[in-house]
């Protein structure tokens, strides 16, 4: 397969979302960090297909539908019979900060890796050209599926695909256990080449003290090519022979800050997949970024979409 024609692969959760707009309606959208970042990668003309699993309702072939309106490939959808998407939530609180209340554990997306048909989506990446996951994504398996995961990444690895990883810890999917989420996230990080951390994340996860600690950390892991996301602030990108601070174009006031490091990632992998070195696709997530917090909603209107 020629390299132009390989696709990225982003592996997660599509879930069913529910949010409150300011009439005090609520509203039904698909969501999911990794899923969010597919719908990016594929308007940036980026080939892209989302793995996961879902149920045989009418709500998961929503999901399916939009993906394929978004031009990602839906082979790697698994599709459990009798099962259910998992649901969010989202409201605000007194003050008026988002937040999101999740019903997942019976959702089939945990179980990626066990399902029968696991094996064709391990095989799958075997051929793709970038592979990009997250730590929601790794929340969501038991240990039996993280070990047939993390094999099958290794495995692409050997065969050239990049592997991209955001950390995006959450501690509730974690069940408040950080020694479990280290141990996953330490092996997770020996099979990663672009790491995409968010700084705050990673002070609570980790006690990271800057963004520079950060980078030291990961760089121990072997990771030569790292981009920690730090707000509305600086971003801090660290590659071979470089390290220097990429600034927010413009600072924007967020009307919804949900999915900006989805929107960044995406930007970020789309300009170094079409040849952009890193400092310039810093540039273009932040813009990217700026323009999905324009907006409410994870998945912004296609006309302020666009990733050049």
């Amino acid at each position: 397969m020629r390299e132009s024609a390989k696709r990225a692969i982003c592996i997660g959760e599509a879930i069913v979302e529910l949010a409150r707009g300011g009439d005090g309606r609520f509203a039904l959208a698909s969501a999911g960090d990794t899923f969010n970042t597919a719908i990016y990668l594929a308007r940036a003309g980026v080939p892209v297909a989302f793995a996961s699993a879902l149920g045989d309702d009418p709500f998961s072939d929503t999901i399916v539908s939009l993906a394929k309106a978004e031009g990602i490939d839906t082979d790697l959808i698994l599709r459990a019979p009798g099962r259910l998407p998992a649901l969010a939530l989202a409201d605000a609180d007194m003050k008026g900060e988002r937040r999101t209340h999740y019903w997942r554990d019976a959702a089939p997306a945990g179980e990626l890796f066990e399902l029968p048909q696991w094996s064709r989506i391990a095989e799958s990446l075997l051929g793709a050209r970038l592979i990009y996951f997250s730590g929601i994504t790794l929340s969501l398996y038991s240990n039996a599926g993280l070990g047939r995961f993390l094999a099958a990444v290794e495995l692409a690895r050997g065969s050239g695909a990049k592997i991209a990883f955001d950390g995006n810890f959450r501690p509730r999917a974690w069940h408040g256990d950080l020694t479990r989420t280290r141990t996953v996230f330490a092996e997770a990080l020996k099979r990663v080449d672009i790491a995409l951390p968010a700084y705050d994340d990673e002070a609570v996860l980790w006690g990271d003290p800057s963004p520079e600690a950060t980078i030291e950390r990961l760089q121990a892991f072997g990771i030569n090519e790292i981009v920690v996301k730090n707000g509305p602030n600086s971003a801090l990108v660290a590659s071979p022979g470089e390290r220097d601070a990429v600034p927010v174009p413009e600072v924007v006031v967020p009307v919804d800050p949900t999915a900006a490091g989805d929107g960044f990632n995406a930007g970020y992998l789309a300009a170094r997949l079409f040849g952009r070195n890193p400092m310039e696709a810093a540039t273009a997530a932040h813009k990217l970024a700026g323009q999905v917090i324009r907006h409410r909603g994870a998945i912004v209107p296609r006309m302020g979409a666009a990733v050049h």
